[in-house]
């Protein structure tokens, strides 16, 4: 990351953004979180984007509601690319983006892991876990399916 004072002097700086990416995956500093994969949510398709989050909450909540047998994981990344705002999210569900959670279809680097965070109430997560079910009967999917 640089930034230009004027034509002539970049200052290089050692920190870029770091987000959150909660998943049960099992990496490794230096991978890449990559489009492709199964979808956690809505029709569980080959993956259109990719997630993370500037807040540790949704970080939380996406560690807890991942599919699969793995370890709740909270990762800290780097967009590669361009993010753009999770639609399922932001203006759909919440005025503006308060969860400053974010999609892209480019990779995310793996550049930390976050090993203490407390989880949600068992209870709050199962009763997300229904309402979730319960959309998917309903026929309504992610917003990110479309």
């Amino acid at each position: 990351m640089s930034n230009k004072i004027n034509e002539d002097t970049t200052i290089h700086t050692p920190f870029s953004q770091t987000y959150f990416h909660g998943t049960k995956a099992d990496l490794k500093l230096g991978d890449l979180i990559e489009v492709g994969y199964n979808s956690n949510f809505g029709k569980r398709n080959n993956a259109k984007y990719i997630f993370l989050t500037a807040t540790l909450d949704p970080a939380i909540w996406g560690a807890e509601l991942a599919v699969g047998l793995g370890r709740e994981r909270i990762y800290l990344v780097e967009a590669i690319g361009e993010l753009e705002n999770d639609p399922d999210l932001t203006d759909k569900k919440f005025p503006g983006n308060p969860t400053m959670s974010y999609r892209s279809t480019e990779p995310f680097r793996v550049v930390g892991e976050v090993t203490v965070w407390q989880k949600h109430p068992t209870e709050q997560v199962k009763a997300m876990k229904d309402a979730l079910s319960k959309l998917k009967e309903q026929g309504i999917n992610s917003l990110n399916d479309e």
